[in-house]
């Protein structure tokens, strides 16, 4: 089993691109857009995938 941060920002990370919108932190916003990249965000699916990619990312390097 692979442990992410607590902290890891999954939800305000474009899966796309990598950019940190840090504007969506607030839990009311549900779907955001990428200001560098244009992509249209759901919170929970960009989450989910930015998980998957970090904890890819943890088992590679370990």
């Amino acid at each position: 089993m692979i442990k992410i941060d607590t902290f890891f920002a999954s939800s305000q990370l474009c899966n796309n691109c990598g950019y940190k919108n840090e504007e969506v932190k607030d839990l009311k916003i549900r779907n955001w857009k990428c200001s560098e990249c244009g992509k249209v965000h759901d919170r929970d699916i960009n989450a989910s995938k930015n998980i998957l990619d970090e904890g890819l990312k943890m088992q590679k390097a370990s």
